[in-house]
């Protein structure tokens, strides 16, 4: 089995934020397969799919983005995965928009949702897709960014990630599955 975390933030107020990207995908995700999502005792919402031959977990924490490896950790402890059949799918501030790029291990890189997944795990053992979202421009203070990723995606954004950058998704998967992470 494979968990596919989608990071973001509860709520009807963060819905199409910059910082929901990962919650995008994977509604995106599901609404292409025959998964429903369903709330679980792991302070997420979860839905079961079949991807490329693989059981597969999706997963969309429910607490706040900052506090997802508890979440994360859960999951992994009732469904004893190990960290290495763990992908996290989620925006990243210092790539293009629209940009999908697929990293095993390393640092949290100032995202603090995978910040807690590093801490809450005890490793950084495990695939990263992350998806580009930009920055504002370059004259903004730091406080600027944290609005920046908590405004929503226009709607030619929004509509390239819920195609282009889902199908870009899907197959940097398939091919971590084929085990060929790019």
């Amino acid at each position: 089995m494979k968990i596919l975390v989608g990071l973001g933030n509860p709520g009807a107020r963060y819905n199409h934020t910059r910082h929901n990207a990962g919650f995008i995908v994977l509604d995106s995700i599901v609404g292409k397969g025959d998964g429903i999502w369903k709330s679980s005792k792991r302070n997420a919402d979860e839905a079961s799919l079949n991807l490329f031959g693989e059981k597969c977990l999706l997963l969309k924490p429910t607490c706040f983005m900052n506090l997802s490896g508890k979440s994360v950790a859960a999951a992994v402890k009732f469904y004893k995965v190990k960290p290495a059949d763990l992908i996290i799918i989620y925006d990243d501030i210092d790539m293009v928009s629209g940009k999908v790029k697929t990293k095993l291990g390393g640092g949290h890189g100032g995202h603090n949702g995978v910040r807690s997944i590093i801490q809450e795990l005890g490793t950084n053992d495990f695939v990263r897709i992350k998806i580009g979202v930009g920055r504002p421009d370059s004259s903004c203070r730091d406080a600027d960014i944290s609005k920046w990723v908590l405004d929503k995606f226009c709607d030619e954004e929004l509509l390239r990630i819920k195609s282009h950058v889902v199908d870009e998704v899907l197959d940097r998967i398939h091919n971590h599955f084929m085990r060929k992470v790019r």
